[in-house]
């Protein structure tokens, strides 16, 4: 298998990229940690991976709004190169203040004719909300997501409810496979009715936690796989172990994201 490399791209604020290329390794990927600065001075650094990932934290301190100032950069130096490097077959990945700011690059396929058809915002109850949630997936085209059904992950935002801008926006996405992760309860999938929180965290509409884009090689998602790499980062394993049956030395489900990704390019 061939041994992809990833960027990891660096930002004042940006706090989750050491754990985001540490995912990349485990996986089996070359994953380097680079400054945008650097990327925006030379654009053609790009051409040098496989993969963009843009990692979780607060980039620039989510002045304005979340991820709104990276993404505006991205947009305005790079708009061209990024194109490029996701139509030459390439993945991008945006986990949280990533997925923010690929909203705002364009990349996720979420304009048409009259805007924007979605975007991110306060949660619904006007806070930050850490804590676990469990998902449905739907991978459709998704790289990333391939051969996965449920997962646990863990949230850490205050700006991570996706909103449509009415009309059939929301159908449009879910009709073109492009909502392949959705909050669920403890039993079941309500489907496009919103769960009632802490099921959904932040009021998505749909209970969408993350979208694709039209090729299903550039993903943002809200949740933090990079936090559950190994089976016992989960609360709950002590308790798992307990009742027997559990594997410590398991992948923990984020990790499957990432080997996922690796193994595209096998």
């Amino acid at each position: 298998m061939a041994t992809p490399t990833v960027l990891v791209l660096r930002s004042p604020g940006a706090n989750c990229d050491e754990e985001t290329a540490h995912a990349w390794r485990l996986a089996g990927a070359q994953a380097e940690r680079v400054h945008v600065n650097r990327v925006l001075e030379a654009p053609e650094l790009l051409d040098g991976y496989q993969a963009l990932c843009v990692p979780g934290g607060f980039s620039y301190g989510d002045d304005i709004a979340a991820g709104r100032v990276l993404g505006n950069q991205l947009k305005l130096g790079l708009a061209d190169a990024l194109r490029r490097f996701r139509d030459a077959g390439k993945l991008v990945l945006g986990v949280c203040n990533g997925f923010q700011v690929l909203v705002n690059t364009g990349l996720l396929d979420l304009e048409d004719e009259s805007g924007q058809l979605a975007s991110l915002t306060w949660n619904n109850h006007g806070r930050y909300e850490a804590r676990w949630v469990r998902l449905g997936v739907d991978p459709g085209r998704c790289v990333f997501l391939q051969g996965l059904d449920r997962l646990e992950l863990p949230i850490a935002h205050a700006e991570g409810r996706i909103a449509t801008r009415g009309g059939d926006a929301l159908g449009r996405l879910v009709d073109d496979g492009r909502v392949v992760l959705r909050y669920r309860g403890a039993q079941t999938d309500a489907g496009d009715s919103v769960l009632p929180f802490p099921a959904n965290p932040n009021g998505s509409v749909g209970n969408a936690a993350g979208l694709t884009d039209s090729s299903g090689r550039v993903l943002g998602l809200m949740p933090h796989p990079e936090r559950f790499l190994f089976a016992t980062q989960h609360p709950t394993w002590t308790r798992r172990r307990a009742e027997g049956g559990f594997d410590p030395h398991a992948d923990g489900d984020g990790l499957r994201l990432f080997r996922n990704a690796v193994a595209y390019f096998g």
